[in-house]
């Protein structure tokens, strides 16, 4: 009888760092640290950004770890996900709730004892969202999922801006309003080229139960709100034309993408647009940096 070998230390650590999704961190905080910058109207202190940092990786990579938990059944279905740690076996499920579970834990009282209590109940609250309200029960159940699910992405931008001023305002609200509309089309994009991996499990995610034409028409209107949404933030926030220019021709880069993937709806042009949303929010949010330190009045 074949015993199959244990996974090495090294494997399993790669694993649990694995269940955590880094890229998807790495997004949330291109998110997070401008709107620190945007709400100290400079630089905040640099202990003061560590911590935040720290604390919302934390409480995302819980979250995210506490996803992979519950979804480990349709990941060894899906191609895109079959490689997981928890589908290949180089983490135990007990053992990725128990991770999952601490890492919440220690995001709680690491940014209630080095930020404050607001960006703590925020952070956790963002993960209770994403675990209850989209991965147990909107994910498998509704078209609507990542619409609704989206606003536990769009959590850091609040989690940043109360980190600096313990309080929260009309620009990070609106803030949290850009990042709830750009969450749709950036995985809708992408969904259209797994349309049929959504399909084998029942996850209703709207390419797959939705036609081509209907599909690119939502990510055109998202991106449309989307659009109008980065514009208002500029005078919300009292921004000046560096973030002003960069939103319009951002925006107007954005929205042709998507009209052009209606035109010609295959997957080539939808992961060109799902690349592109990421690429545009990260030189959204570093022209609002870059906006504070120059200064340019509107």
């Amino acid at each position: 009888m074949l015993r199959t070998a244990s996974p090495s230390i090294r494997a399993q650590l790669a694993g649990y760092v694995a269940l955590t999704k880094p890229r998807i961190i790495e997004l949330l905080l291109v998110t997070t640290v401008p709107t620190m910058v945007v709400a100290q109207g400079g630089l905040p202190p640099i202990w003061l950004i560590v911590a935040t940092v720290i604390g919302g990786t934390f409480a995302a990579g819980g979250a995210n770890a506490i996803n992979m938990y519950v979804d480990r059944d349709i990941d060894a279905v899906m191609e895109r996900t079959k490689n997981r740690p928890l589908v290949t076996g180089v983490v135990t499920p007990r053992g990725a709730l128990i991770f999952a579970i601490g890492l919440e834990v220690v995001a709680f009282f690491w940014l209630w004892g080095l930020v404050n209590l607001l960006s703590a109940v925020l952070a956790v609250s963002a993960c209770l969202f994403y675990v209850f309200i989209y991965t147990l029960w909107l994910k498998r159940t509704s078209e609507r999922n990542i619409v609704i699910g989206g606003a536990a992405g769009a959590a850091p931008v609040l989690i940043g801006w109360s980190a600096v001023t313990n309080s929260l305002d009309w620009p990070p609200v609106v803030l949290f309003a850009v990042i709830f509309y750009w969450t749709p089309p950036h995985f809708w994009a992408l969904a259209i080229k797994y349309k049929d991996d959504y399909s084998s499990v029942g996850v209703p995610m709207l390419p797959s139960v939705a036609s081509m034409r209907t599909t690119c028409i939502r990510i055109i209107a998202y991106t449309v709100v989307l659009w109008g949404l980065t514009l208002l933030f500029w005078p919300v926030a009292d921004m000046g034309w560096i973030y002003g220019g960069s939103a319009i021709v951002l925006g107007a880069g954005f929205l042709w993408l998507a009209v052009r993937l209606y035109r010609t709806p295959d997957t080539r042009h939808a992961m060109a647009l799902f690349g592109w949303s990421i690429t545009y929010v990260t030189l959204l949010f570093g022209a609002m940096t870059l906006d504070v330190f120059v200064t340019v009045p509107t």
